[in-house]
C-alpha cells in the first residue's frame, strides 16, 4: 500500500500528494478557473458574432454573407483562445498542443484536398463577391437566383425553382454570368418582313410598337436598323434598354406585340417554302412521252390502211 501511495502519477507528484487537501483545493479552484474561462470565452464569441452580423445588418449596400463568415471566424478564434487558457490552467504546454494540432491539420488537408479546394474557394467567393443573394447567374451551365453561399457550396434556384448545388471550387473556377450586377440590359429582337413592305413603314411600325411600352427606355436611344437580306425576308435588328428585372417578360411580350401590330398594319411577315419535286413522277412522265413518240412512230410506218386499199 505505501509502495502504491509512493507512486508517481502526475507531474512529480504521487498519490499520496495528490490526495493531500491542498491539491485537491488546487485542482478545484483550476476546475473551476476553467469553467469560469469556458462561459466568459463562449458569451464573448457569442457577443462578438451577433455584433459583427448587426453591423452588416445596418449598411444594406454590404453582404451579409461577408460579414456572417466573418463573425463565425471571430468567434472560433475566441473560443480556441479560451480552451489554450483552460490547457494552461492545468499546466500543460500549449505549445506543444499548437505544434500536435498543426501537425494534425496537415494530415487532415492532404487526406481532405478537395473538400478543402472548396473552403479555399468559398472564403474568395464571400471575400470578393462576384456573386451575392439574390443574383441571377449562369455557373457551369447551370442558372439561377442565388440562395445561399457557404464554405463549402453554392446554392441556385435555377427558372423551375428546382434547387441547384454546385461545389464553390466550380463556381470560382468557371466563367460566371451575373445578370443582375447592372441594373440595366440591353434586349434585343430580329423581326422579318417581305421584300415587297414598304421598310420605312414597316420600321416605323417596330419601333412605335416597343417604345410605346412603359418599359422601354429611350435613354440610351433604341437601335433599329436593316441587318440582314435572307432568302425570304428582309431583317431588322432592334435593340431597346430595359431593367434587368424586367428583361424577360419584356422580351417575350415586345416579340408578340409587333407580330400583332405588323399584321394589323398590312405588313407581310414571309416564311421559308419549299418545292418538293418527286423522282418517281418525273421518271412516270418520261416514259408517258417516250410511249407516245413510240406509238406515233408505228402509225407512221404502218401508214393509213384506207390509203393502202387505194
Amino acid at each position: 500500500m505505501e509502495d502504491l501511495l509512493q507512486t508517481e502519477i502526475w507531474q512529480g507528484k504521487t498519490l499520496a500528494d495528490l490526495l493531500t487537501l491542498d491539491f485537491l483545493l488546487s485542482a478545484a479552484g483550476s476546475v473551476l478557473a476553467a469553467i469560469g474561462i469556458l462561459i466568459i470565452g463562449w458569451i464573448v464569441s457569442a457577443w462578438l458574432q451577433r455584433r459583427i452580423q448587426n453591423l452588416g445588418k445596418k449598411h444594406r449596400h454590404l453582404d451579409d454573407t461577408l460579414f456572417d463568415f466573418l463573425s463565425s471566424i471571430v468567434r472560433y478564434v475566441v473560443l480556441g483562445f479560451a480552451v489554450l487558457f483552460v490547457l494552461n490552467t492545468f499546466g500543460v504546454q500549449t505549445t506543444s498542443v499548437v505544434a500536435i494540432i498543426g501537425a494534425a491539420g496537415l494530415a487532415i488537408g492532404l487526406a481532405l484536398q478537395g473538400t478543402l479546394s472548396n473552403v479555399a474557394a468559398g472564403v474568395m467567393l464571400i471575400l470578393f463577391r462576384p456573386v451575392k443573394l439574390g443574383d441571377f447567374v449562369e455557373v457551369g451551365g447551370e442558372m439561377g437566383t442565388v440562395k445561399a453561399i457557404t464554405l463549402n457550396f453554392t446554392e441556385l434556384a435555377d427558372l423551375s425553382n428546382v434547387q441547384v448545388i454546385i461545389p464553390n471550387s466550380e463556381v470560382w473556377g468557371n466563367v460566371i454570368t451575373n445578370y443582375s450586377t447592372n441594373p440595366t440590359r440591353r434586349a434585343e429582337w430580329t423581326f422579318g418582313v417581305g421584300y415587297g413592305v414598304n421598310l420605312a413603314d414597316a420600321q416605323k411600325i417596330i419601333l412605335d410598337t416597343i417604345m410605346a411600352d412603359a418599359r422601354s427606355k429611350s435613354d440610351p436611344e433604341p437601335f433599329i436598323q436593316v441587318n440582314n437580306l435572307g432568302s425570304s425576308s428582309v431583317d431588322f435588328l432592334v435593340r431597346v434598354w430595359v431593367d434587368a428585372a424586367e428583361y424577360f417578360a419584356y422580351q417575350a411580350d415586345m416579340k408578340r406585340a409587333v407580330k400583332e401590330a405588323l399584321d394589323a398594319g398590312g405588313i407581310d411577315i414571309p416564311f421559308p417554302t419549299r418545292t418538293i419535286v418527286r423522282a418517281d413522277a418525273d421518271e412516270s412522265d418520261d416514259e408517258a412521252d417516250q410511249s407516245a413518240g413510240n406509238g406515233a412512230a408505228r402509225r407512221g410506218l404502218d401508214g393509213d390502211p384506207d390509203d393502202q386499199h387505194a
